[in-house]
C-alpha cells in the first residue's frame, strides 16, 4: 500500500482501503480547497457504496444457497454429501462478502451460523462464536438475539446470565422480534430479573407486531386471563392511529376492548401460519355464539 501524503492531488490513485485515512488528513490540512475535499469525499462515498453492493450480492448467493440446504434438510442425514456443494458455496459467497466489505454485520452472522450449525467442510465452531461475537459487538441485532440465546442456553452461569441479558436487551433496543419475544417470557417468568407482567405484555405486544406468531398468543392469551393492558401499551397502541380508528373513538379516550385487541393478535399469529392462532380465534367464536344464545 503506498504511502499516503495528505497535500496532493494523487490522493485519486490510492487503493480503496488508503481513501478514508487520506480524507482524514486533507480535511484537517488547511491549505486544501473545499473542491478537493468535496470530490475526496465523493470518491470515498461512490467506494463505499460499490463495496457495500458487492457484499450484499455475495450476501444474497450464500443467503440462497443456504435457505435451498434449510429446504431439503428435514428429509435427509445432517451430514448428507448431497448438501455439501450447498453449503460450500453459502461458504465461499459469505467469506468473499467479507472480503468485499469487513464492516459488514450481516456476512459475519450468516458465516458464524455455517460454522456452528451446519456440516460445512472446514466448520470451526470456535472460528463460528469469533464470529458472532464479532457482529454483535458491531450491531447487528439477529447475531446480538442469536449470542443471547447461545449463552442462556449452553451456560449455566450467573455471569452468564447476565452477559445473556445484556445482549438480548441489545438486540430488543433494535426492536427484533425474537429478543422481544424472549425478553417478554423472562420478564413474565421473573427468569434472572425482577417479575414484570406489564414489560412483558409491551415486549409480547412489540414482537407481534412485527409478525412474531409465539409473542401474539402470548399477549393475547394473557388479556383473556384477565391481565390489565398496560397504559404504555394503550398510549403506544392510540398513538399509531390502528386501536383509535377501531376501538377508541367509540369508548372514549385511552379505551381499548381487551377482547377484540386478543382477537387481533390471535389474527397476527394465524397470518403466520400458528395453528394457536387458529383454534384461539374458533374459541372466541364458540364463545360469541353460546352468549349470543344465551342472550336470548
Amino acid at each position: 500500500m503506498g504511502q499516503i501524503h495528505s497535500q496532493t492531488a494523487h490522493c485519486f490513485f490510492f487503493p480503496i482501503q488508503s481513501t478514508g485515512k487520506l480524507f482524514v488528513l486533507l480535511l484537517h490540512d488547511p491549505s486544501v480547497s473545499t473542491s478537493l475535499l468535496i470530490s475526496s469525499f465523493q470518491i470515498l462515498q461512490r467506494e463505499l457504496h460499490s463495496r457495500n453492493k458487492k457484499a450484499l450480492e455475495f450476501i444474497a448467493k450464500g443467503w440462497n444457497a443456504l435457505k435451498e440446504v434449510d429446504r431439503v434438510i428435514d428429509y435427509c442425514e445432517l451430514n448428507d454429501k448431497r448438501l455439501i456443494p450447498l453449503l460450500r458455496t453459502a461458504k465461499e459467497n459469505f467469506e468473499l462478502a467479507l472480503e468485499a466489505d469487513n464492516s459488514n454485520t450481516h456476512a459475519r452472522y450468516w458465516l458464524s451460523r455455517l460454522h456452528m450449525k451446519y456440516h460445512v467442510p472446514g466448520a470451526n465452531k470456535a472460528v463460528g462464536a469469533a464470529l458472532l461475537v464479532e457482529a454483535a459487538e458491531m450491531g447487528d441485532p439477529d447475531a446480538q438475539y442469536a449470542l443471547g440465546c447461545h449463552l442462556r442456553v449452553e451456560n449455566d452461569y450467573v455471569q452468564t446470565d447476565q452477559q445473556a441479558f445484556y445482549y438480548l436487551e441489545k438486540a430488543v433496543d433494535q426492536l427484533h422480534p425474537g429478543a422481544l419475544y424472549l425478553l417478554g417470557v423472562v420478564y413474565l417468568t421473573g427468569d434472572c430479573v425482577k417479575k414484570d407482567i406489564a414489560s412483558a405484555l409491551w415486549c409480547f405486544h412489540r414482537a407481534s407486531e412485527k409478525g412474531h406468531a409465539g409473542a401474539a398468543i402470548a399477549y393475547g392469551s394473557l388479556l383473556l386471563k384477565g391481565v390489565e393492558i398496560p397504559e404504555s401499551v394503550i398510549k403506544f397502541s392510540l398513538k399509531r392511529g390502528a386501536a383509535a380508528n377501531r376501538r377508541g373513538k367509540n369508548k372514549g379516550s385511552g379505551s381499548i376492548d381487551p377482547v377484540e385487541m386478543a382477537r387481533e393478535k390471535f389474527q397476527i399469529a394465524a397470518k403466520a401460519g400458528c395453528d394457536l392462532g387458529f383454534k384461539w380465534l374458533s374459541r372466541l367464536e364458540e364463545e360469541e355464539k353460546r352468549l349470543l344464545m344465551e342472550g336470548h
